[in-house]
């Protein structure tokens, strides 16, 4: 017979709350080698992530990949790093404090928020375990990737599965599977769209840049590319823009096998080739700003539209912790805070 651990202590008493976790991927913890060793090791063994072999990837990981992949990652790193910490972690606790707040003057005191991150701290497990502390027993799930993806989305259930696996008293438990084509979202996008380009002057191209996956895993029956088309389809309407007025595109590809394509940095080359001297590029697959957006883009993406001919690259920043990205997030909540198991 299997033995299985107890849950934390958790006394059955009220005031009852719902309960929201927030998840994302996370981010290093510290900015050292070892820091960024911990998350890759924990990013790349999932195998939500990594679908090959166990016996030949953890080989390539280990002996590998972890002993030189930080060497190049940490200047990256150490580009975006705020005296806060990183981005995506400091911006994503102030996400949780703001939504918190916007939650609690609908509801009152009945409403508690946790971040869990999927490869660092806070965990899943322990937004979870927070969540419990405060007396949630309803609890929705709302993965931080309006794309669903098995890699993101299906890790996340993963990971609640596993950190409820031992508890003996269960929340009422609902997800949130994805917000792509959602109205709110698609109009808070858009709205950030507009205003930038009023303020920088209108008339650039516009590129979405989405993070990319194998091609092997949409092949295989994930919705990812499909959810991505829908989302900048929806967007593109709604900014009223033609075919020849934006594109789409997929970025941070690790390795040599065949990713989504077409890939950013070919795009933004073709694009300069074009003749395009000034590209606005949006990555609505991102809800926070993190080293895919803000270096990626940013610095490297820029450099090389600026190498290709092209002479401005401006990065439109995600939603991040402000009143539009709350305003989607509580409109998420309330619609599944009324849905029945």
């Amino acid at each position: 017979m299997p033995t299985y651990s107890p849950s934390p202590a958790y006394v059955d008493h009220g005031p009852y709350r719902l309960g929201v976790l927030l998840v994302n991927s996370g981010t290093p913890d510290s900015l050292t080698p070892g820091g960024v060793r911990s998350f890759l090791r924990r990013l790349l063994r999932d195998r939500r992530t990594i679908e090959v072999s166990r016996a030949i990837w953890c080989w390539i990981l280990y002996f590998i990949i972890l002993p030189l992949r930080p060497i190049g990652v940490v200047p990256k790193y150490r580009r975006v790093w705020t005296p806060e910490g990183s981005p995506l972690a400091v911006i994503s606790a102030r996400l949780r404090e703001a939504l918190e707040a916007r939650l609690t003057q609908e509801h009152g005191e009945a409403v508690a928020v946790e971040l869990g991150m999927l490869y660092s701290s806070p965990d899943v497990a322990t937004g979870l375990a927070r969540l419990r502390q405060r007396g949630a027993q309803k609890i929705i799930v709302l993965p931080l990737f309006p794309q669903y993806s098995g890699t993101t989305t299906g890790a996340t259930y993963d990971q609640v599965g596993r950190a409820l696996r031992d508890w003996r008293f269960l929340p009422e438990l609902h997800y949130v599977l994805d917000y792509a084509v959602d109205e709110r979202f698609i109009a808070a996008v858009s709205d950030s769209i507009a205003a930038h380009r009023s303020f920088h002057a209108d008339g650039a191209h516009l590129l979405f840049s989405f993070h990319g996956i194998p091609a092997s895993y949409v092949a295989d029956g994930d919705p990812y590319e499909r959810k991505c088309h829908a989302t900048a389809t929806a967007i593109a309407a709604r900014l009223g823009l033609s075919g020849d007025d934006w594109s789409m595109s997929f970025q941070s590809r690790v390795g040599r096998a065949k990713w989504l394509a077409p890939y950013t940095e070919d795009t933004v080359k073709q694009i300069a080739g074009r003749g395009v001297k000034v590209l606005d590029v949006v990555c609505p697959g991102f809800a926070i700003d993190c080293l895919e957006t803000i270096d990626e883009m940013g610095v490297e993406a820029a450099e090389t539209f600026h190498k290709a001919g092209g002479e401005t690259l401006r990065y439109i920043p995600a939603l991040n912790d402000g009143p539009a990205q709350v305003e989607v997030l509580a409109g998420l909540v309330a619609a599944h805070a009324r849905q029945r198991p």
